[in-house]
């Protein structure tokens, strides 16, 4: 049985290079990772196409063991393939839930847009009339991430 960790956050924009299209792509990164992502046995088809950016400073957080870790992912010709792992969490917002997964390029195998380690990224469900500045909190595994 998981105990899930609750952490506070507050919504901010991020690179949109998920969603896209944002100045270095013309596309959206998750448009083309999805289908590599369910090649590897993770069907994210039902979440909405983009990353909620929750910022939980103080706090940081590392993934330690995720539920899955995709090596070597060949996802655009802009740059060398990139490691992703993911960790399954929910959103909290409004007192409704809404189940996500922690997405985490990473760093060592990213060549942009540098994520700092108190900002989580989660692919979720769709979340109504959430918007930048927003409260809200993700329910985490701590087994799969410590959060510091």
């Amino acid at each position: 049985m998981t105990h899930w960790t609750l952490i506070p956050g507050i919504l901010i924009q991020g690179y949109r290079v998920a969603s896209g299209p944002s100045a270095d792509y013309p596309y959206g990164a998750l448009d083309r990772q999805r289908p590599i992502f369910t090649s590897r046995g993770l069907d994210l088809s039902e979440y909405f196409n983009g990353t909620l950016n929750i910022d939980i400073r103080p706090r940081t957080f590392t993934m330690v063991k995720p539920e899955f870790t995709f090596h070597s992912v060949e996802w655009t010709d802009l740059h060398p393939p990139e490691h992703f792992s993911f960790s399954r969490c929910e959103v909290i917002f409004k007192n409704v839930k809404y189940d996500g997964w922690v997405y985490y390029p990473h760093p060592e195998t990213k060549k942009r847009n540098f994520q700092n380690p108190s900002l989580l990224e989660v692919i979720a469900m769709p979340v109504p009339e959430i918007k930048y500045r927003d409260r809200l909190q993700v329910l985490i595994n701590p087994e799969e991430i410590e959060i510091k």
